[in-house]
């Protein structure tokens, strides 16, 4: 699934073509994804202007001219594709397509069909029941190790679980959590609330330090993931412990070797020598 970085890339390759256009046709091939659209959900946008394009955890936020907002989430295996009008035949799994006033066609497809759209009404944001549980962006000012530090106190379940928590911190996923614990040398065995405090001031930076260079990198191209416009990202590239099972710690002077255990259900991937 995308996680944080992969979904900010896609909105900003999408807010560069949307923002400020008006949406002259949508087309909605199917009834439903992974939920039913909401009703008249093609004539309750058409000739909508998208006034601005953003991120909220793993959620893509389309702001409408009526005040209404659009949400997305592309599920599993999502994309979003940008193409010039005249576009393609639409494909199997192309399920909603966007006409633009300057001839852009956005297309969303979703060959498994978990991802989702829904309508929100002016004022009711906030009270979303996708949007109003979800935990600080761990990208935000706030965010920061005194503040995580509060986060964990009490908690008895392991940091990596907490961390995927959407409830603790918002738009964190397996991948991520992986590498940031890496680089704060934290154990994804112990337990939340012992990470708190110093533990804590050195794991904060590090989420954000990962996720950072993540977005820089256009996320990480993992099966279906591209970028809007069609490119791969190349994060993956990069993994420190992600997916290196039986490969050396990449720690100066550490010796020791990636490990893989399951965790909720979840592979989890470190190095118990340097990972304490």
């Amino acid at each position: 699934m995308p996680e944080l970085p992969e979904v900010e890339t896609v909105c900003r390759g999408l807010a560069a073509k949307l923002e400020g256009r008006v949406l002259s046709r949508v087309d909605q091939r199917r009834p439903d994804l992974r939920f039913p659209f909401p009703p008249n959900f093609a004539e309750r946008l058409s000739g909508r202007r998208v006034d601005r394009l953003h991120r909220r955890a793993k959620y893509m936020l389309f702001d409408l001219d009526d005040g209404n907002v659009l949400l997305g989430h592309l599920g599993m295996s999502g994309r979003m594709f940008v193409q010039t009008a005249p576009a393609p035949e639409p494909g199997p799994h192309d399920h909603v397509i966007f006409e633009t006033d300057d001839g852009t066609v956005v297309t969303f497809c979703d060959p498994r069909r978990f991802g989702f759209m829904d309508l929100i009404e002016p004022g009711g944001l906030d009270g979303h029941p996708r949007l109003k549980d979800l935990g600080p962006e761990p990208l935000g000012n706030q965010f920061n190790g005194p503040m995580l530090s509060k986060m964990l106190a009490g908690k008895a379940t392991p940091i990596k679980a907490a961390l995927l928590d959407q409830r603790l911190v918002a738009g964190l996923g397996n991948i991520y959590v992986c590498e940031a614990l890496w680089r704060a040398h934290i154990s994804p065995r112990r337990l939340a609330r012992s990470v708190a405090g110093k533990r804590a001031e050195r794991l904060a930076p590090a989420i954000r330090d990962v996720l950072t260079e993540a977005i820089e990198s256009g996320g990480s191209s993992l099966r279906d993931y591209v970028q809007a416009d069609g490119e791969l990202g190349y994060f993956q590239h990069r993994f420190a412990v992600y997916d290196r099972e039986g490969e050396p710690c990449l720690t100066d002077g550490c010796g020791g070797t990636v490990r893989r255990l399951v965790q909720s259900g979840r592979s989890t991937f470190y190095c118990p020598a340097c990972q304490r």
